[in-house]
């Protein structure tokens, strides 16, 4: 094991989410251990204590605790299966990004007890100088769709301002029970995490509260059937964890298959429903570094078009863009 080290920030990598730099710097370090090194603050910037998604400045010095050096990989080792896979759920490939269809049940990174992610595939795609690509957001493991990482520091540091200064308008599709009323409109609340038997999970809480953070979606009701389910359009406009699952239970209208947040007592789902949680990240508008804006869509999982197809709804007969409450 290497001793402690102080590694400065380069110029390409300003911009960049620690948890990134770390997996660029030090792909050994899982996303669990990368977090219990932060919490015994082990990890510092500057001399202080920081968080995984904390956004690092170029020149900043970087303490990084001692190491184990990456087992070497033999000659050939990049799994095929897994570029494979990963070239199979394309949507969209430049120079400087991919947008994946990410699918259900897949983490974008790991934790505990996590093996398989998204984050651990892509190290079979490396770029021409043998780096991994790198996400510049995530999903949670059991939503669907548009999924966009960068192939170099460069894209990176772009693509993750584009994100966290809220240029990228992302538009998802869910099926929840019943029908919301009004059929569209906001949703705006203050977000904690709350520890349970089961884990973390999010909560809505008064503002003031000791870690508490704001919280904004727009929703729209695209289709219904009967009074029983409905088809809705969401477009987050904060980035909180579990945000749109939480949202949508604060309306009462649960999103479908949701095991964490789904609050409707004495109610089982008919056995025509597909199992699963039906929330799929449908479209992703965004910048490209050269000007021109770039518009991605995802098909639907396996789940959710079979649910669609049991309640009628048409996903061709529909312009998200044209269903959103909010104006561009």
């Amino acid at each position: 094991m290497s001793g402690v080290r102080m590694q400065t920030v380069a110029r390409d990598e300003d911009g960049m989410r620690l948890d990134r730099w770390f997996a660029t710097h030090f792909p050994q370090v899982t996303f669990g251990h990368l977090q219990k090194l932060l919490r015994s603050g082990q990890i510092r910037v500057d001399s202080g204590r920081v968080k995984a998604n904390t956004r690092l400045a170029a020149g900043q010095i970087v303490r990084v605790p001692p190491i184990e050096a990456a087992p070497a990989r033999a000659e050939g080792e990049i799994n095929s299966k897994d570029a494979e896979f990963l070239r199979s759920i394309i949507l969209y490939e430049d120079d400087e990004l991919y947008v994946f269809n990410k699918p259900h049940g897949l983490a974008s990174q790991g934790g505990s007890g996590t093996k398989r992610h998204m984050d651990g595939l892509l190290k079979s795609l490396p770029n021409k100088k043998g780096e991994a690509p790198r996400l510049v957001h995530r999903l949670d493991r059991d939503t669907s769709g548009c999924l966009v990482v960068a192939k170099t520091k460069a894209a990176a540091a772009h693509f993750g301002e584009v994100f966290s200064s809220r240029q990228a308008r992302k538009i998802y599709w869910a099926v929840v029970w019943g029908n919301p009323h009004p059929k569209q409109g906001s949703i705006s609340c203050f977000l904690a995490k709350q520890a349970t038997t089961d884990g973390e999970q999010m909560v809505v809480v008064p503002q003031g509260t000791p870690g508490a953070q704001h919280s904004m979606s727009y929703y729209s009701t695209t289709d219904t059937a009967a009074r029983r389910f409905a088809w809705v359009t969401l477009k987050p406009v904060t980035g909180r964890t579990h945000q749109l699952r939480v949202h949508m239970a604060q309306l009462h209208n649960p999103i479908m298959g949701d095991p964490r947040y789904f609050n409707i007592e004495n109610w089982t789902p008919p056995d025509e429903i597909s199992k699963g949680l039906h929330l799929h990240a449908r479209r992703i508008r965004l910048p490209l570094r050269n000007g021109q804006m770039l518009d991605v869509s995802a098909p639907l999982p396996p789940h959710m078009q079979a649910t669609f197809d049991v309640l009628g709804f048409d996903a061709d007969r529909y312009d998200v863009q044209d269903q959103d409450p909010e104006q561009d």
